[in-house]
């Protein structure tokens, strides 16, 4: 499929869920747990990249005080993020912005926190840490989630398949060293349970497909996006004991 239908099946399927991706509230919450006390206490500048429809945003808007604005490159998740910031009383502290994640506008030393949550993918974990490194203040942190192995030994077929969609998965350690070399103190790190896949994506995810195929007529190119979400699903229930994704919290130190 071309570049442009396969961005327009992903928004038209994942625009009306709650999440674009596993997480959770709680896992959300415990992330922002290592952000000193001093530093939720006072008016923060927040990016939050990759946002969706902002399910993490909301917590985010919740539980900081300052301004967050919400960044991705699909108008569709915009439009969902604006309803729910609007809905919760956030849209005056939440400001979106359509923009690609490799071209963000801020300036130098501007943001307190960069948040991104299953989506340092689209740049990669690497570059996205380095690059994005410059729009944090001196001490500012960063918050990621990513692909990575949990153990050492695997089986060659899920090796075979996950690097196939994410060419960068590596072990824990590598994505530390990885953080450290780009020049952050490593504050935290911690795996999502299963239940941020099994129940807060998965389970919406399974729910969404038969409308979404009556929606997009039972086209080939729909049956083809719902064959790949089912064969994903079925990996992560087969191979959930060697990969998941980690929670990621560094501190930038020069």
């Amino acid at each position: 499929m071309e570049r442009s239908s396969v961005l327009k099946l992903i928004a038209d399927f994942f625009q009306p869920l709650y999440r674009q991706g596993p997480g959770g509230r709680n896992e959300t919450l415990k992330a922002l747990s290592f952000l000193s006390p001093s530093c939720l206490s006072r008016e923060l500048k927040i990016a939050d990249i990759g946002c969706g429809t902002g399910a993490q945003t909301l917590v985010l808007a919740e539980n900081t005080k300052g301004t967050i604005t919400a960044i991705d490159f699909l108008p569709e998740m915009l439009d969902g993020l604006n309803a729910r910031m609007k809905l919760h009383g956030f849209q005056d502290r939440v400001a979106s912005l359509l923009v690609s994640m490799d071209n963000l506008p801020f300036n130098e030393n501007e943001l307190d926190l960069i948040w991104a949550e299953g989506s340092i993918f689209g740049i990669g974990f690497n570059r996205g840490i380095t690059e994005w490194k410059k729009y944090l203040k001196t001490g500012g942190l960063i918050a990621v989630t990513e692909m990575s192995w949990l153990t050492i030994n695997r089986s060659f077929e899920i090796e075979q398949y996950l690097t196939s969609c994410y060419s960068e998965v590596d072990l824990v350690s590598s994505k530390i060293r990885q953080m450290e070399s780009a020049g952050y103190l490593p504050v935290a790190n911690f795996v999502l349970p299963e239940t941020c896949w099994t129940i807060n994506y998965y389970k919406l995810v399974q729910g969404r497909f038969n409308s979404f195929l009556k929606e997009q007529r039972y086209s080939e190119e729909a049956k083809q996006f719902v064959g790949m979400m089912k064969e994903e699903i079925d990996y992560y229930e087969k191979y959930k004991a060697y990969y998941g994704y980690v929670f990621y919290i560094g501190k930038k130190i020069g």
